[in-house]
């Protein structure tokens, strides 16, 4: 899988500043590159431990093109896995 631009900037600057509606308000929060170890490999995503909507959580997942986590769930981009991801 190709990445975008956006991913690969924030995968190596370890954080990215994202702007989105949280709460009926636009704020902008930082989301850090977090590893996960599932199985036998690892792979990368955006994580915050803000609460955040599931809609806002896919499309932060589309724009950037990379799995987002926060503190109520977990989305990736459409069309994609975990194995996708797979040594980032």
């Amino acid at each position: 899988m190709e990445l975008s631009a956006s991913a690969r900037s924030a995968l190596s600057a370890g954080s990215v500043k994202i702007r989105l509606k949280r709460d009926g308000m636009f704020q902008q929060l930082t989301f850090a590159i977090k590893k996960i170890k599932m199985g036998n490999f690892e792979y990368a995503e955006l994580f915050t431990d803000r609460i955040i909507d599931v809609s806002e959580l896919s499309r932060i997942a589309n724009e950037i093109g990379l799995p987002v986590e926060a503190k109520n769930g977990r989305a990736f981009p459409e069309g994609t896995s975990t194995k996708d991801f797979q040594g980032l």
